[in-house]
């Protein structure tokens, strides 16, 4: 007997279609989500964007805010110091696994994605190289053979997407995490589990610092600048002083 094909619920298609748009930016971190206009753009009802908004949610790439609507999400500097120790150590243990069980065969299939990241980084095309850099985790995770463990990288990296991406605009980052990708995978074909491990560990935790130091420098852009104090000719701040002092002597 012939199965029929289930297809995915368009929801779900919907849901994948925004979040592919906020990995592109095309939808920015914080800003307001216009239903209207994505339904219309979309060709689909309101109804299943909702639905598809409240998949999202359930995420943390975007929020849900009574009688002001949706809004992609933005993660602040104290998420950042929760989330990546933990995504450190599953990525860590998730390239100390697949250095434990891949075949030399199979990490020969990430030649090329590591050759195409090294080239991205010299020419500094970031938004190439975010992307290679993703394919590259994610395929790490699934020469890990870990179901749970993929489960709670993959949710977690959902919600990283909305920052990561900007640590590689710091002035130098780009070649420092190609370097620590390309360290990574000799440790990998080695079959050195626990060197793997601990470089994976690292690379995440360098992304962290790198996204400490461009929030001390966006912070420092910020800050008021000191008041300028313009000085009046010599002979108004005469007539002011003599008219204080009358007031004074009133």
């Amino acid at each position: 007997m012939t199965l029929p094909i289930v297809r995915q619920a368009l929801y779900l298609e919907v849901a994948d279609r925004l979040r592919g748009m906020i990995h592109a930016r095309s939808l920015r971190n914080g800003e307001w989500i216009d239903e209207l206009r994505l339904a219309g753009e979309m060709g689909i009802s309101r109804t299943p964007l909702r639905e598809a908004l409240k998949v999202l949610a359930t995420e943390g790439l975007v929020r849900l805010e009574p009688r002001r609507g949706c809004f992609v999400n933005e993660l602040s500097a104290q998420d950042l110091e929760d989330i990546f120790p933990l995504m450190a150590m599953l990525e860590g243990r998730c390239a100390y696994e697949a250095a434990r069980k891949a075949s030399d065969a199979q990490l020969a299939e990430l030649e090329p994605l590591h050759a195409a990241l090294a080239g991205h980084a010299k020419a500094g095309r970031i938004d190439a190289y975010y992307k290679t850099n993703y394919l590259i985790h994610e395929a790490v995770q699934a020469l890990a053979g870990n179901q749970w463990l993929s489960d709670m990288v993959g949710n977690l990296r959902k919600v990283l997407s909305l920052s990561r991406h900007r640590s590689l605009s710091r002035p130098g980052r780009i070649d420092q995490s190609c370097a620590e990708h390309l360290a990574i995978f000799e440790a990998l074909k080695a079959h050195d589990s626990d060197a793997a491990q601990a470089l994976a560990h690292t690379h995440l935790m360098r992304q962290l610092e790198a996204l400490r130091v461009l929030s001390h420098e966006d912070a420092a852009d910020a800050a008021p600048s000191d008041p300028i104090v313009i000085e009046e000719p010599a002979h108004v701040r005469t007539r002011q002083s003599r008219a204080r002092a009358r007031r004074t002597h009133a």
